[in-house]
């Protein structure tokens, strides 16, 4: 099945990027009743994402077998006419004390969305610029950090000490697109148009009914990539979804910059937030992306953890290390999976320091340990090694996505060898022997599926490289 909407997907790409946009239209309708798109994407929404138990407005959290394959002959019966239902409101806190709407659709308009998106992104893949990396198959927040330190960098002149930045961020972003800017962009058949145009209709805001994608859906975010591209090319700049950074020289006009982006963004009916845009100097350093970046005063660029960044972790471990409801094994394992991800989420960066390294909170879960029943200073540094996993670390490791290569060029080669980057230790050896390629069913790794490691002989204390084979997420649960 993935074979099949994979050779679809790579024709609509290639038809886009060779102007011939009425191929591509007629490539989208086949992804539409394509049955092998139909099954990925209730698979998608019902087993693998991992909002799959929120329910929407029809109380429905999850589908049995039976309802799985009666929700496929669904969006084969009505997938080029869908009409969307109504949208569950969630109110989320935001940190500046306000509230954010989360609407949540039900699940046959998010199997929907997720096939309208199989069709719509190899299009406007081949379109997007390649200075957007937000919400991008095959792009990451780390791509966009090795592309400030190769443009911040100490070079023999000395001037990007002299160097500004323009922290833009876009008023209530997702809230505010206009519709018309997107249904004009939007490179779609009629059909696929008129079901995007229901979906966007569905969600909206009464006080503004032309405006506003619903933040929950599945193709939201596409939506709002198709309505910003092109605000990369006013000036050098990087965007990751409606967070932007232009980087400025001593001789450019940031007034005349941060006017043509006012006039960009006004024709999409969206606004600069005027309290959180700010000019910066490069030497007085700035936030983005829960990093600190930084030119000091010798000249060399430093990128660290962000102080808010810090204190969310800081949150997350005492929440574990503070509970009574459980003992200090349980807080072990625990802690494991989330510092070993802020690990890994930051191993591009400098984190040298006593307060990067978290010495202080595994400090801290130690002293809480010992204080338990059976647990010896012995056992505590033990539980201690196993919750704080070491992660190596080397400034500016990251090697940068290709220009503008998109997974949907078949480069899998590529693509699989840079996705099999995330991976470390056991997982990345195993990667590296089988060729990047499943052990189960052959096929190449790509970013949508995540890497399980399958022990052959079950016995999973047995780490030997013999014992352990990378396989698919699916392929795990149909070994087993």
């Amino acid at each position: 099945l993935r074979q099949n909407l994979f050779r679809l997907q790579k024709r609509v790409y290639k038809a886009v990027r060779d102007g011939d946009l009425r191929k591509a239209r007629s490539l989208q309708k086949l992804i539409l009743k394509s049955r092998s798109a139909q099954f990925l994407a209730v698979r998608q929404v019902s087993q693998l994402n991992k909002g799959k138990k929120t329910a929407g407005i029809d109380g429905l959290s999850s589908l049995n077998y039976r309802q799985r394959i009666e929700l496929v002959e669904t969006l084969n019966h009505y997938a080029s006419d869908w009409k969307h239902s109504g949208l569950r409101e969630i109110p989320i806190p935001k940190k500046n004390g306000k509230t954010r709407m989360l609407k949540i659709p039900t699940i046959p308009d998010r199997a929907w969305q997720v096939s309208a998106k199989f069709a719509l992104e190899p299009a406007h893949e081949a379109t997007f610029s390649a200075d957007s990396y937000g919400f991008r198959t095959g792009r990451c927040t780390q791509d966009v950090q090795k592309r400030l330190f190769q443009n911040l960098r100490s070079n023999k002149n000395g001037t990007n000490k002299n160097k500004q930045i323009i922290e833009l961020d876009i008023k209530k972003c997702f809230d505010r697109i206009a519709h018309s800017s997107i249904m004009d962009r939007l490179l779609a058949p009629a059909c696929l148009k008129q079901g995007i145009f229901r979906c966007l209709k569905a969600g909206i805001n009464p006080e503004f009914p032309e405006q506003g994608t619903p933040q929950g859906g599945v193709v939201s975010p596409l939506l709002a990539n198709v309505a910003l591209n092109g605000i990369e090319d006013i000036h050098h700049s990087l965007r990751y979804a409606d967070d932007m950074v232009i980087i400025l020289k001593p001789k450019d006009n940031a007034e005349k910059i941060l006017n043509k982006i006012k006039m960009f963004l006004a024709e999409r009916g969206m606004e600069i937030s005027e309290e959180k845009t700010k000019l910066t100097k490069a030497t007085d350093g700035f936030d983005f992306l829960g990093w600190n970046f930084r030119v000091q005063k010798n000249g060399k660029f430093r990128c660290i953890p962000s102080e808010e960044n810090h204190r969310n972790i800081r949150k997350k471990i005492k929440a574990i290390v503070n509970n009574s409801n459980y003992g200090a094994e349980v807080k072990a394992k625990k802690l494991a999976p989330i510092v070993r991800g802020w690990r890994n989420y930051h191993s591009s960066c400098d984190m040298s320091s006593a307060r990067d390294s978290l010495w202080f909170m595994n400090q801290t879960a130690n002293r809480k340990f010992r204080k338990e029943k059976k647990v010896n200073r012995y056992k505590a540094n033990e539980l201690c090694k196993k919750g704080f996993p070491k992660v190596g670390y080397k400034q500016n490791q990251h090697v940068n996505v290709k220009g503008t290569k998109s997974p949907y060029d078949g480069d899998l080669v590529y693509w699989s060898n840079r996705n099999s980057r995330l991976y470390s230790d056991a997982t990345s050896e195993a990667l590296k022997k089988q060729n990047h390629s499943c052990g189960h069913c052959g096929l190449k790794f790509l970013e949508d599926e995540s890497v399980h490691l399958h022990h052959v002989d079950g016995n999973h204390d047995n780490w030997k490289s013999k014992n352990l084979l990378a396989v698919h997420q699916s392929c795990h649960q149909q070994i087993h």
